[in-house]
């Protein structure tokens, strides 16, 4: 893989929607990984005092980028690398995460939820099979044999119905399509429109990477589910429209 140095190596696309508690901590978690990034934040929203939170820091990228101290912890978050847009309503992960895509510079692109499910100590290891010209997208895979919290037993039968009826359409053999831990060369997104708001950009646009035959690696990654309590958000409702998608952008579109 060729690199631009006026690229930064990776942008981390993070969608955000009502992730008050776990804001922060995420946010200073990836600033933690030691790699060349920018970090770009799409509010697709937020009612429960994200928005505001993120504006207060919008308004410190804006003022020369200077560090943001958070009032309660009083930590102090680096912002010279950050960008933040907001979506005037809430149009759902697919359409946040369209944005930030566009908006990203780096030679890599890598999703990261706002909540604590993903560890960004993760980052070297998805990058590695695309720095070394290997891949040109990277799944990170919850059922590789990582460590991962041990949670809903259906939550992971659907996911697995559901990858392996992705399989069949699509001709790969992933063990995770859901994951949220996708990594993506420039080049491959430039040449995908992306058209699902919601979930359904999982089988999207992996149903769109097949077509075009780009390479595919996985990797194990650590994994920490949290319970609806906790703010989960994808359900068993999300499970149709994710048979259709995979239908829809194998077969049809």
């Amino acid at each position: 893989m060729s690199f631009n140095s006026q690229r930064p190596l990776v942008s981390v696309v993070i969608p955000v929607f009502n992730e008050r508690v776990t804001i922060e901590e995420i946010l200073f978690r990836v600033q933690a990984v030691e790699i060349d990034k920018e970090i770009v934040i799409v509010d697709d929203a937020s009612t429960d005092g994200t928005r505001a939170l993120l504006e207060q820091i919008s308004l410190a990228v804006q003022n020369n980028r200077t560090p943001f101290v958070f009032p309660e912890s009083r930590r102090e978050l680096r912002t010279d690398n950050l960008s933040i847009y907001f979506q005037e309503k809430n149009r759902g992960k697919g359409a946040a995460l369209r944005r930030g895509m566009k908006e990203a510079r780096g030679e890599a692109i890598l999703i990261q939820d706002a909540d604590l499910e993903y560890d960004p100590q993760d980052y070297h290891r998805l990058l590695d099979p695309i720095t070394r010209g290997l891949a040109d997208v990277v799944y990170g895979s919850r059922f590789l044999g990582g460590p991962h919290r041990v949670l809903y037993y259906w939550h992971s039968v659907v996911n697995r119905i559901l990858t392996t009826f992705s399989n069949m359409l699509t001709d790969m053999n992933l063990t995770d399509v859901w994951t949220c831990y996708k990594v993506f060369r420039r080049e491959v997104l430039e040449k995908i429109e992306i058209q699902e708001d919601r979930f359904g950009f999982e089988p999207e646009i992996t149903a769109k990477i097949a077509r075009e035959h780009w390479r595919v690696y996985e990797v194990p990654i650590s994994y920490y589910g949290r319970t609806y309590a906790e703010g989960k958000k994808i359900s068993w409702k999300d499970a149709l429209p994710g048979l259709w998608c995979t239908v829809r952008y194998s077969l049809f579109d």
